[in-house]
């Protein structure tokens, strides 16, 4: 007689959205579904010069970081990015008023600041010299539009599971895609460990100010690193990092060539879409061409590295919703459809307060939608924690 045995599935581990009451149960979503949302809302961003729209897209991911994102260290950076857009935006501003390109009679002078001379060779740019409203709010607009890029790669980088991202990589390239995931995780573990280290010399009735308490938090976070590193290591080589496949030398020289071939058809393309003056095959047609030899390489690069994928994350109804609805808003935005373009781009010259165009709007809450069309997310494991 046999006995029929079960197994509890961990935690972390994906598992079916929707229990037998109808509710869904936490389950870590796909993270190339958070990266297809998070590129296409930096697409629709590109698309938009209207401040307005912009604080909306930042409303918008702070809703869904805070409502989706885990308690895994990589989940804890995306106030950092915004500081970063910030540094963008005040950067851009500075630039702006330094290096000014002078004002008009009908423009709302600010202050003016001390203009220094510049060679007759440098006739064109004028460092110093009035500053305008305009100006400002110019130069502030094109920083929080980059700004808004930023954020949307910050919250992909948030939401997503970085070495659950490593499984839908190519294989050729894995080995890029480890550097990345180790280089993205060094600084929350570093955080962390000072964190820990400092909570373990307030329990010691030690110094937590000054250059003492430094020199004693310094050491200890570097050892903790220095031995993270070393088991690192121990398990890369234990897996097999590194090591070569079964490839030829023919085989990694026609890799080259089609990766090569395929970045120039690329470059071509992108060049025939920005330039209307350009020849009809130089734009999408190269760059279907190029996108096709991409995958060729990448194909034909990944025979040399030997995978094995455990328990491999689902692709379900929650990773279309999520992925279609930026890949809608992002759509919607470039289409045109029901709105006038110009009021996507307002005008600072002259100084009027820009519209809230419906259609727009609609698309960036769309991508919302993510923040409830997602699975809640799992509590994260201790074997993803450092």
């Amino acid at each position: 007689m046999s006995a029929r045995t079960t197994t509890k599935k961990p935690a972390g581990e994906p598992g079916p959205s929707p229990d037998h009451g109808g509710r869904r149960l936490p389950r870590t979503l796909h993270p190339l579904a958070w990266w297809v949302w998070a590129l296409a809302l930096a697409t629709a961003v590109s698309r938009t010069n209207n401040p307005l729209l912009l604080f909306l897209v930042l409303a918008v991911l702070g809703y869904v970081v805070s409502a989706r994102r885990t308690e895994a260290p990589w989940a804890r950076g995306f106030k950092y990015y915004l500081y970063l857009a910030l540094t963008v935006v005040t950067i851009r501003v500075v630039f702006r008023a330094v290096f000014a390109t002078g004002i008009t009679p009908h423009d709302h002078f600010l202050f003016s600041l001390p203009r220094v001379p510049t060679p007759d060779w440098y006739a064109g740019i004028q460092i110093g010299g009035p500053v305008s409203l305009e100006a400002v709010l110019s130069a502030a607009t094109d920083g929080l539009r980059l700004a808004c890029m930023l954020c949307c790669i910050g919250a992909a980088n948030t939401l997503a599971n970085p070495k659950r991202a490593l499984r839908v990589l190519p294989g050729a390239l894995y080995e890029l895609g480890v550097a990345v995931t180790v280089a993205i995780s060094v600084a929350p573990q570093l955080v962390q460990s000072v964190q820990r280290v400092a909570r373990a010399r307030r329990l010691r009735a030690g110094r937590t100010k000054g250059m003492k308490a430094l020199r004693g938090i310094v050491v200890p976070v570097l050892e903790d690193a220095l031995e993270r590193s070393l088991r690192l290591a121990a398990a890369m080589d234990s897996r097999g990092y590194g090591r070569a496949g079964t490839a030829t030398r023919r085989s990694r020289r026609t890799t080259g060539a089609l990766m090569l071939l395929g970045m120039c058809g690329l470059c071509a393309g992108a060049y025939g879409l920005l330039d209307a003056t350009a020849p009809a095959p130089l734009g999408l047609p190269a760059m279907a061409l190029g996108a096709l030899l991409c995958v060729a390489g990448l194909r034909t690069g990944g025979r040399r590295v030997t995978r094995t994928t455990y328990r491999p994350d689902p692709w379900r109804l929650p990773e279309w919703a999520v992925a279609g609805s930026g890949v809608l808003s992002a759509l919607l935005l470039f289409t045109n459809l029901g709105y006038d373009p110009a009021r996507l781009n307002p005008t600072f010259y002259p100084l009027t307060w820009p519209d809230l165009p419906l259609v727009p709007t609609a698309a960036i809450l769309l991508a919302g939608s993510a923040g409830f069309l997602a699975p809640p997310p799992s509590p994260v494991r201790k074997a993803d924690s450092p």
